[in-house]
């Protein structure tokens, strides 16, 4: 028989602590993430009455470089409060139904800060734990090559247990880093952009359709976890918005908005919820703009809590950009989507796998939908050019052409573009049949061409319609000399041959014809 014992060196705790995450955020993320376990823990024991009265409250103060994480929970027993906050990756936690469950995520903070401290009371225990884990400790003895410590032995040596007598009925959980290293972590903006996208807090109120998908979840009966969470006082809301932007500061303006969201649900085989979710329709005008947008993209969210970033879902579109066409969300429900230790992703399993074929799915049709506003946006431009153009060249008509090769370009340029719009015009009226009402699709092609005038060709407008003025005269009424009258008579004869030679319409000849003679007649007889 083998009696070697296996020894758990002391690297083990850096990788789990110190090298967890790759983003020093993410310590934020997992402190919220214990700290709403708790308060749902606290309603269910009826320390706490419902949800809205639990909080979790971070402090941030730079100039001391400390950070406090807090919540009204249940706290920890003293009886339980060494093992619980000193052991690591021994989780009490349910696996898939609590938003933590592998006892490593609190100790997170260890790699951006001098030391770090726990503090916490249970509901009904005259009595505050205390744990201290002096992280700069930790740091040099891994760092010490030539001893080589057992795991166990390091964190007995940078930890101190200490109990303090606490009011019978507080209970909490606080979590406090000194001597913070990581700048990023202090800068309370950033901190609030990031927690706004990550957090499981509700929309903001101004957010136009916040209301509808808290109806749509109330209809399926489905869980949104909502908590309270502020940043030195101020509330943190999810950052989405119904308009999208581009630019920054002065030059920040709105070039699209949401103009309705449109909801989705999955089952797995056996009809169990396997997720939900939103989606906004705008114009697709382009692609959202990062900097000015931070919620855009399609984020995927577990517990509420986000999984990975923006780009998480990137890889199941048809083309990377398509997740950027949108904002909104998809909530994995199912127990057996278990976010991995980063939190980046999912474990690989078969649930995970119909996951990804119903997702691959829905960006199908998505693709569809943002493919659909670029093809009819490009050809109602054409129509849109005809249109400016004939303004143009109404207002060209009035105040005279230059020449008459100016007058036969604009008049060529007016049949084209008519007759590029017509095209343009039966391309879509073809397109609007195929399209069933009340899809996405056919909500994108009403919004885009509302605004066009889908009407015929320049020559049947009602403008153009009109009997250009003709009056009857000759050149002799004109108020010149005899020769005089007789050169503009010949000029006017070289035109009308021009016109004849490079237009085919007649009818089009004789119009310009008579009302060059008009301007001839106005100009001469003022």
């Amino acid at each position: 028989m083998d009696k070697h014992q296996t020894i758990i060196g002391k690297d083990v705790i850096e990788s789990l602590t110190l090298g967890m995450y790759e983003d020093a955020r993410t310590i934020y993320r997992e402190y919220i993430q214990n700290s709403a376990d708790q308060i749902d823990k606290a309603v269910e024991l009826s320390i706490l009455p419902s949800r809205e009265e639990g909080y979790i409250e971070i402090e941030i103060d730079k100039d001391r470089r400390t950070i406090t994480i807090s919540d009204n929970a249940t706290g920890i027993k003293a009886s339980e409060a060494v093992a619980i906050l000193r052991n690591i990756a021994k989780s009490t936690k349910q696996r898939g139904v609590d938003k933590g469950f592998r006892g490593i995520g609190r100790l997170g903070g260890l790699g951006y800060c001098n030391k770090l401290t726990f503090e916490t009371s249970y509901f009904g225990e005259k009595v505050q734990t205390v744990m201290v884990w002096f992280a700069n400790n930790l740091k040099n003895i891994i760092g010490d090559r030539s001893h080589q410590e057992e795991a166990t032995e390091v964190i007995d040596k940078v930890t101190k247990f200490v109990t303090f007598p606490e009011e019978e009925n507080a209970h909490y959980f606080k979590v406090t880093l000194e001597k913070v290293s990581n700048d990023l972590l202090l800068d309370k903006q950033a901190i609030r952009d990031y927690l706004s996208m990550i957090a499981p807090v509700t929309c903001h109120p101004r957010f136009t359709f916040v209301s509808e998908i808290r109806r749509y979840c109330k209809e399926n009966q489905f869980s949104l976890d909502e908590y309270k969470i502020a940043v030195n006082g101020d509330p943190i809301y999810k950052a989405y918005t119904s308009k999208i932007y581009e630019g920054e500061g002065a030059d920040k303006k709105s070039i699209d908005e949401l103009k309705e969201l449109q909801f989705f649900k999955f089952n797995d085989p056996d009809y169990n919820l396997l997720c939900w979710g939103w989606y906004g329709i705008s114009d697709f005008n382009k692609q959202i703009p990062g900097k000015a947008n931070l919620a855009r993209g399609l984020r995927l969210r577990k517990g509420n809590i986000q999984i990975g970033d923006e780009s998480c879902l990137v890889k199941f579109h048809k083309e990377q950009r398509g997740n950027f066409y949108f904002l909104g969300e998809v909530h994995a429900s199912h127990i057996d989507l278990l976010p991995n230790a980063r939190r980046d992703y999912f474990l690989e399993n078969e649930v995970t796998k119909l996951f990804e074929e119903r997702l691959r799915s829905l960006f199908g049709e998505l693709h569809k939908v943002y493919y659909l506003a670029s093809k009819v946006r490009n050809t109602s431009k054409r129509i849109t050019q005809r249109d400016e153009f004939t303004k143009e060249y109404e207002e060209k008509s009035q105040s005279g052409f230059t020449n008459v090769e100016e007058l036969v370009d604009y008049t060529k340029k007016r049949e084209k573009l008519t007759e590029e719009a017509e095209k343009a015009k039966k391309e879509l009226t073809k397109l609007s049949n195929q399209l069933k009402e009340g899809t996405p699709q056919k909500r994108v092609f009403d919004s885009i061409t509302k605004p066009i005038a889908m009407k015929s060709p320049v020559a049947n407008s009602p403008a153009a319609k009109e009997t250009p003025k003709k009056i009857k005269f000759v050149f002799e009424d004109l108020n010149l000399s005899y020769n005089d009258q007789k050169l503009v008579a010949r000029l006017f004869s070289v035109i009308e041959k021009v016109l004849t030679e490079k237009l085919p319409d007649k009818d089009m000849v004789r119009e310009l014809a008579e009302n060059i003679k008009v301007r001839i007649f106005e100009e001469f007889n003022k």
